[in-house]
């Protein structure tokens, strides 16, 4: 059996070799040590080291090893593919020398072809018209300036001794041609081992036209028509078509036959390429070149003729005629012309940063494949490492049909059944390459590429699955900071989905009420009904308060349809706004529209209902009003039907905004909230009586109010106050009423029962399994024990029992943030402080290391409250209380000694911003010694906070985050990003590097996933992704560790940094409290800014740095006139209190 040796590797050496296997020839690969991983290694019989020691590239140009090695092997035959020898006379004579056929042309024809200026001789000698260029290669500048001057510019600088872009470069003016000459001179030298080239004329509108000819050693040549390889980056193709596409057929025959005639004129004997230039706008065409070797595009011309051309160079180099029986090549009029093939080359370049390679290890590798597909591969193979050293090619796709449209839509096809994961790649760029008007319809030039910018224009690739995969491996190995040291929990409840008939449409609900009738009717039509009307606030302030806001949107979608259809007769569901918006993002990695969205979708006809903080929308801090009016707007839009609006102060003039936007600018309810504290049954109550809530009712009714909510955050409203409070209110105004408690005390039930005697239209309450203590008190009792009486609610109680069976079992997964105290207690009467503001302070404590003194945070809180006047305590207002007792128990000040504390003490953030006025004014205002304190230089603003916030230009902040984001911004990301700027950036980071991952089920979205254990995740409709964690590795010396996936029944892993390993704990200097030239950490918290910098100077009272802890921000101030001497923390490091944060001296 005769040898094969393929002088090549990669795509085309496996090429070569399948061609000389189906002729019963054993192949022989060589490779690099660089390449010992190669494909083409293992595609071969034999394989050999070649060139060892001489680098990557130098071991394949490596003429003498490579020939020993033949002679050595008892090789027969050489193929040089393309590229590196295939264009080398010394190779094919040294093969000639050594008694081994060489397959290609005689080396004088390589030398003769080889050379762009003796090419040009031939092609003037046979006729063929070239275009203007130097006669013979030049080196010296002063000599290709006289040949530029007389070629003219623009012109084309050109390796004469190869191809492939390498030593090209476009001259447009007459002083860039010496440093484009030697950069061009010095590519060519290194690409080619020769730095000769020659100059001519450059055609600007171009199109790149190639003749494959084929010859044998009997003087028969044929072509085997033409291809349109216009679409070209840096002179390298990149699409090529075969036949070439809308052309004047004179111009085809013209062109074709040129190739043959120039061909036969040199006695051409082995398959070559006869290079051509078309000027579009005049279809001139001048010949420019022939690669005496295959070309990587040869496969479009093989599929429209059905010749393999490899197959025909092995037979013509052992002496075959053309059209013996062995090649089988018709007569020239006879070769088939069959249709249209295009071939695209898939690299692992990153055209969104100018084509720059990426290397590194293909994680997944799915190919095309099916009818009128072809695949020519390199290192496309899941697992295969991508090296900088060769070129970035990893398949040559190549797609055929019966015509071009057929062709283009199997492209399409092939091009997005590709799926390569670990590596980028530039299919994104070749879709817009054959999407484009200008290739589709045969007018793309060799300079498409670099005049279309919008095939730069990319559709964001989502690569669910890997990024999934790399968040679980995140959190398998260094664990979800959200449950850090909290183990898994067990889960002994089974999960039961309750049952519903989807083939039944859900039926009529308040939410196909309220789009029929409109705001006002449907007020008017609440004050009608006798039933008492439920909200189940489950999906939003139940678990708010009962577990610190973390439900997760997966958990309420997995119930959403059964809602829809057996629970239609709940008057609405409040699941949004409030704190849920926020922890969205924040704690889950979650957008909060997309949770309004999915919810809508899926429960039509429900009324849904969220909380609105007054100026501060669903944040913290005060908005101008344009951004409040704007975020309603678009909540409405979004969904979202009932606005509860209140003002954590109940102060009225905070509401304004948001009442008129809501009753004027949209389709939804405006239910206005006075906000309910202390106890008016108690005669030595004079702050909070009775008749402060029923002036609050009056003057929200006449601002415009559909509904009035009572809102009890704390649970202070008794059974005694909530009969006398909403007789009070049903006497004095003619707005429906809506009760809103906390069972906090244990007697909420009985509240609302009191207030349902006493008229009250609409009663919040929360799923058995989900109410209780903090949250709401238990729909599924209420509504039961109503059944009979004359306000009976009409709900469906056995569907409510199974909701709470559901989640129930659902309750198990959030045991690490089910911080709820199990039973009611009188304490709260005491504190006063909200359901889920206590739950987060209890959450806030722990993380901060004071869960063992938590009575003191409780009594600290009821003690900051009354120093700060007895203000209402609802979010932010509530929070600011817990915020400041936090900072006075860190720092070990009792309440009663603020006052005595300096100016510069670092008070939190939010409770400057409250003191200021940024929140509105409380009744009787601030006591003016703690503000004085507080605030320090700061002056206190007077008035409505909105009045004076400057209007927001939310079209300037739309392109601001537009070109931070990287796309075009969208309504939702523009509030999102207004509401929190920060938490908004750091999801945007989280989104990018683990996409969507609210479809984890939520055990592993919190603690990964065990060896062994599989999880089924549903990321659209109709598509699942099954994965199942095999194993975890050991770290390796870098800290990283590998874990081993299957991922839909294949094999996938992903590495991930261990960041336990060599970890040293870092030990922190602690500040000397009596020293004023120390800056100390008041809490333990994360460093989130840095204010200044070593050798600034700096006044007493500057600003140094802030501190974040649990959503608390605490600034840094300079404690003493000074200069900065050395600071000890950088941005995003984690300190502990006391810990030294700046020395100044």
């Amino acid at each position: 059996m005769k040898k094969l040796l393929v002088a090549n590797r990669s795509e085309i050496a496996v090429r070569i070799f399948r061609s000389a296997t189906e002729l019963n020839l054993r192949t022989v690969a060589i490779y690099a040590q660089e390449d010992r991983f190669g494909v083409h290694r293992f595609k071969a019989d034999e394989a050999y080291l070649v060139g060892k020691g001489k680098g990557p590239v130098a071991a394949y140009l490596d003429i003498d090893s490579i020939i020993t090695l033949a002679k050595d092997k008892g090789v027969d035959m050489i193929h040089p593919g393309y590229g590196f020898l295939s264009e080398n006379a010394d190779f094919a004579r040294a093969c000639d020398e050594a008694g081994i056929t060489f397959i290609g042309p005689r080396p004088e024809l390589l030398e003769s072809m080889g050379d762009k200026v003796a090419a040009k001789r031939a092609a003037d000698k046979a006729g063929v018209p070239t275009l203007p260029a130097t006669p013979n290669a030049v080196s010296k500048p002063a000599e290709a300036l006289k040949w530029g001057r007389k070629i003219g510019f623009p012109l084309i600088i050109k390796a004469a001794f190869g191809g492939g872009g390498r030593g090209m470069r476009v001259v447009t003016k007459e002083e860039d041609l010496k440093p484009m000459l030697e950069e061009a001179q010095g590519e060519a030298g290194r690409a080619f081992g020769n730095s000769a080239v020659f100059l001519e004329r450059y055609v600007g509108r171009a199109k790149h036209l190639e003749v494959q000819v084929l010859g044998d050693r009997k003087g028969n040549i044929v072509h085997l028509h033409e291809r349109d390889c216009s679409v070209q980056r840096r002179y390298q193709k990149v699409v090529e078509v075969a036949p070439s596409i809308g052309l004047p057929q004179e111009v085809v025959d013209s062109l074709c036959d040129a190739g043959v005639n120039l061909a036969r004129e040199v006695g051409y004997d082995n398959a070559g390429t006869v290079e051509f230039l078309l000027d579009q706008d005049t279809n001139e065409w001048f010949f420019i070149e022939m690669n005496p070797r295959i070309q990587v595009e040869h496969t479009v011309t093989e599929q429209i003729t059905g010749i393999d051309i490899v197959r025909s160079q092995i037979l013509v180099a052992m002496n075959k005629p053309l059209h013996g029986k062995e090649i089988g090549i018709p007569a020239q009029d006879k070769i088939p012309r069959n249709g249209c093939a295009i071939q695209c080359r898939v690299t692992t370049e990153d055209p969104e940063k100018d084509f720059t390679p990426d290397y590194g290890k293909i994680l997944s590798y799915r190919s095309a494949a099916g009818f009128g597909v072809r695949l020519d591969g390199a290192m496309g193979d899941t697992g295969a490492i991508i090296t900088p050293f060769y070129d970035s090619l990893l398949v040559k796709l190549t797609t055929s049909g019966p015509s071009l449209p057929q062709a283009l839509n199997r492209m399409h096809r092939a091009l997005r059944e590709m799926r390569i994961r670990g590596v980028k790649t530039n299919i994104p760029f070749l879709e817009n390459v054959i999407n484009h008007k200008d290739f589709v319809a045969g007018k793309a030039t060799t300079r498409m590429i670099d005049v279309t910018p919008e095939l730069f224009r990319f559709k964001a690739r989502r690569d669910r699955a890997s990024k999934l995969l790399s968040y679980l491996g995140e959190v398998i190995v260094n664990g979800n900071p959200q449950v850090k040291g909290r183990a898994r929990g067990e889960c002994p409840l089974p999960l039961i989905e309750p049952e519903y008939d989807g083939k039944e449409s859900p039926p009529r609900g308040t939410r196909d009420l309220l789009l029929e009738k409109g705001a006002k009717k449907f007020s008017e039509w609440m004050l009608q009904q006798k039933p008492l009307l439920v909200t189940d606030t489950t999906m939003r302030d139940a678990h708010q308060s009962l577990f610190a806001a973390r439900m997760r949107t997966y958990d309420m979608l997995a119930v959403s349809d059964f809602i829809a259809r057996r629970a239609s007769g709940l008057f609405s569901l409040e699941m949004w706004g409030g704190a849920t918006f926020d922890t969205c993002m924040r704690f889950l990695g979650e957008c909060p529209y997309e949770r309004l969205r999915f919810l809508r979708e899926k429960i039509p006809n429900v009324l849904f209902q969220m909380l609105l903080r007054g100026s501060n929308a669903v944040g913290y801090a005060n908005y101008p009003d344009n951004v409040v009016r704007d975020f309603v707007v678009h909540s409405s839009e979004a969904g979202m039907d009932i606005f509860r609006i209140f003002d954590s102060l109940n102060y009225l003039p905070n509401l304004k905004v948001a009442m008129e936007t809501v009753a004027e600018k949209t389709k939804s309810l405006c239910e206005a909230a006075l906000c309910f504290t202390g106890d008016f049954t108690d005669s030595t109550e004079e702050k909070y009586v009775l008749n402060y809530y029923v002036d609050l009712a009056k003057e929200l009714e006449k601002m415009g109010a559909h509904i009035l909510a009572i809102k009890d955050m704390a649970g202070l409203c008794h059974p005694t106050a909530a009969y006398r409070l909403v007789k009070a209110l049903k006497n004095e105004v003619s707005l429906p009423i809506h009760f809103h408690t906390h069972d906090s005390s244990g007697i909420a039930s009985a509240s609302v029962l009191k207030a349902s005697e006493a008229g009250v239209d609409v009663v919040d309450l929360a799923i058995s399994s989900m109410s209780g203590c903090t949250s709401q008190p238990n729909l599924n009792s209420i509504v039961h024990s109503l059944r009979n009486a004359p306000r009976s609610t009409k709900l469906d109680v056995d569907a409510f029992n199974q909701l709470s069976i559901y989640w129930e079992a659902i309750r198990q997964y959030y045991s690490p943030f089910d911080s709820s105290p199990p039973f009611g207690s009188a304490e709260v009467f005491e504190h006063q402080m909200p359901g889920g503001q206590y739950t987060n302070l209890r959450e806030q404590a722990g993380a901060l290391g004071l869960g063992k003194r938590w009575p003191d945070v409780v009594k600290t809180y009821q003690e900051v409250n009354k120093m700060l006047g007895d203000i209402v305590k609802v979010t932010p207002s509530s929070k600011c209380v817990g915020d400041l007792a936090i900072f006075l128990i860190t720092k070990g000040v009792k309440p009663q000694d603020l006052t005595n504390l300096p100016p510069e003490t670092g008070f939190p953030e939010s409770v400057i911003d409250l003191l200021s006025g940024n929140l509105g004014q409380p009744k009787g205002g601030w006591p003016k010694a703690v503000q004085k304190v507080i605030l320090g230089k700061r002056k206190p603003l007077r008035g409505r906070p909105g009045a004076s916030a400057p209007k927001m230009d939310l079209k300037k902040e739309s392109a601001k985050l537009t070109k931070k984001i990287g796309h075009k911004s969208s309504d939702d990301e523009l509030f999102s990003s207004v509401m929190y700027p920060q938490v908004f950036d750091d999801f945007q980071g989280f989104r990018r590097k683990y996409g969507d991952v609210s479809v984890l089920p939520t055990t592993a979205y919190f603690h990964g996933l065990e060896p062994g254990e599989e999880i089924s995740i549903k990321i659209e409709e109709g598509k699942t992704l099954f994965i199942k964690l095999l194993h975890i590795g050991d770290a390796d010396e870098k800290g990283e560790r590998s874990l081993s996936f299957e991922l839909n029944g294949k094999a996938r892993s992903t590495i991930v940094q261990d960041k336990s390993v060599n970890a040293e704990a870092k030990v922190r200097e602690k500040a000397d409290p009596a020293n004023p030239l120390h800056v100390a950490a008041p809490i333990p918290a994360m460093v989130s800014s840095i204010s200044t910098s070593v050798g600034k100077t700096v006044e007493k009272g500057e600003k140094i740095a802030v501190l974040e802890a649990m959503k608390m921000q605490t600034t840094l101030y300079a404690s003493s006139d000074g200069v900065v001497d050395e600071l000890l923390v950088n941005v995003g490091d984690s300190v502990e209190s006391k810990d030294l944060i700046v020395r100044l001296r």
